[in-house]
């Protein structure tokens, strides 16, 4: 007997480096449900898209936890029931002018559009997009009449936000960070709309994109720095902070111009930021490889927590652009390949967000042709991101996606039947 107590004394300093192993081990599982500050655009400018049904059972089997709208179509509404998924609904800049002048036209489009139950959960309405720029110079007057009379609109202590998507260019300056200010032309517009945001506790949603900062500065170093790739830095001597993504920067000049506004109370919201997996000749940048290390890099950083260097230690809710390609977009190239997924339901490129190391659903009937690689453009081999003072936060996402549950669960039981062992 004593020498069997002798024995279990002897193995007890080993617990604790057993129950740091076992914390370790689950620090590394690749998670698996939704993450609620991830989200994902669901456009539908094309006349190849698998249906909602589809879409919705393909977004169920990825980590993302939100899907923005553009135009709320009840049959989309619909088939996201059930899964878990909140949505973030959209009204065209063609209904303001109706809002604003009319509760009851808001009115009888709230009831219309919202779910007669509670799923799919609506955390949000997005009335408009890009409104101080649109070409009806009149819709900027009529916007927050508009906002307030939906806001009106909603049941009696709902929960759900009512807000606008702004471009970047509403700030008049960006870098460094801290230097953010709103364009003193916009004043007129976004003075009421940030007071009607701070009174309902809604958020400032934006669309910042790296891939057009990188377009403005087609530099090596421009790209590191996009792509969530190693890179020396850059110091904001106004705030004593370093940066090491554009996405970040972006982010926190936002932040810092509500600041300067006294608007502090004013949540960001990330309503698009993506990069194309092609494009033209002309479009740096525009690439898979490239597509593939912003994605997967912003996801990681996203999961890290470490949020920006203005506002540490949350990550920022960030809508990724977009579900699918879409093909009947006007412009160049690279707006219509923006898409996260092809129709067939499977990845267009690995992105972290799928569960269990898959690439996606089987296809969808009719599967449209596979793309043609674009022109060979600068890239950058996508390696895991590196977060500087944040290395063990970020690292337990550097693992492959493809790698298989059932090497975490093994390697669960080992550590299971070490603590076993110790308690014989």
């Amino acid at each position: 007997m004593a020498a069997a107590a002798m024995a279990r004394r002897s193995t007890r300093p080993l617990l604790l480096p057993l129950l740091l192993l076992g914390f370790l081990l689950l620090a590394h599982v690749p998670s698996a449900a939704p993450q609620s500050f991830i989200g994902i655009n669901y456009g539908d400018v094309a006349d190849n898209l698998p249906p909602p049904s589809s879409t919705a059972r393909l977004l169920k089997s990825t980590t993302i936890g939100k899907v923005r709208l553009y135009r709320t179509d009840p049959a989309v509404v619909t088939a996201f029931a059930g899964t878990g998924i909140s949505l973030l609904l959209g009204a065209a800049n063609s209904d303001i002018p109706n809002f604003a002048s009319s509760p009851s036209a808001a009115a009888a489009w709230v009831a219309s559009h919202l779910p007669s139950t509670s799923s799919p959960a609506i955390n949000g309405i997005s009335v408009g997009n890009e409104v101080l720029f649109a070409d009806d110079a009149t819709l900027a007057a009529q916007l927050v009449p508009a906002l307030q009379n939906v806001y009106d609109a909603l049941p009696p202590n709902s929960s759900i936000k009512v807000s606008t998507v702004n471009a970047m260019d509403v700030l008049a300056s960006s870098d460094p960070p801290s230097s953010g200010t709103f364009k003193p032309a916009l004043a007129a517009a976004l003075d009421p709309l940030l007071a009607f945001l701070s009174k309902t506790g809604s958020p400032f949603l934006v669309n910042p994109y790296p891939y057009f900062a990188y377009q403005d500065d087609p530099r090596p170093d421009t790209l590191a720095f996009c792509l969530f790739q190693p890179n020396a830095g850059r110091p904001d001597a106004g705030s004593g902070l370093t940066y090491t993504s554009m996405f970040d920067a972006q982010v926190d000049a936002v932040r810092a111009a509500l600041d300067a506004k006294g608007y502090k109370d004013v949540e960001v919201v990330v309503a698009e930021t993506g990069w194309p997996h092609s494009g033209g000749a002309d479009e740096a940048g525009a690439s898979v490889e490239n597509a593939r290390a912003f994605v997967s890099g912003l996801v990681s950083h996203l999961r890290s927590m470490v949020g920006t260097p203005r506002m540490p230690g949350k990550s920022v809710d960030t809508y990724l652009f977009a579900v699918y390609d879409e093909d009947l977009k006007p412009g160049k190239a690279s707006e219509k390949s923006f898409g996260l997924f092809q129709t067939t339901l499977t990845e267009t490129y690995t992105t972290g967000l799928m569960r269990n190391g898959t690439a996606g659903l089987a296809p969808a009937p009719a599967p449209t042709p596979a793309q043609k690689m674009p022109p060979a453009t600068p890239q950058v081999t996508p390696t895991p991101p590196v977060q500087p003072g944040a290395a063990a936060a970020s690292s337990r996402h550097t693992r492959s996606a493809a790698e298989s549950s059932r090497t975490f669960s093994a390697l669960h039981l080992f550590a299971c039947f070490g603590f076993m062992a110790l308690l014989v």
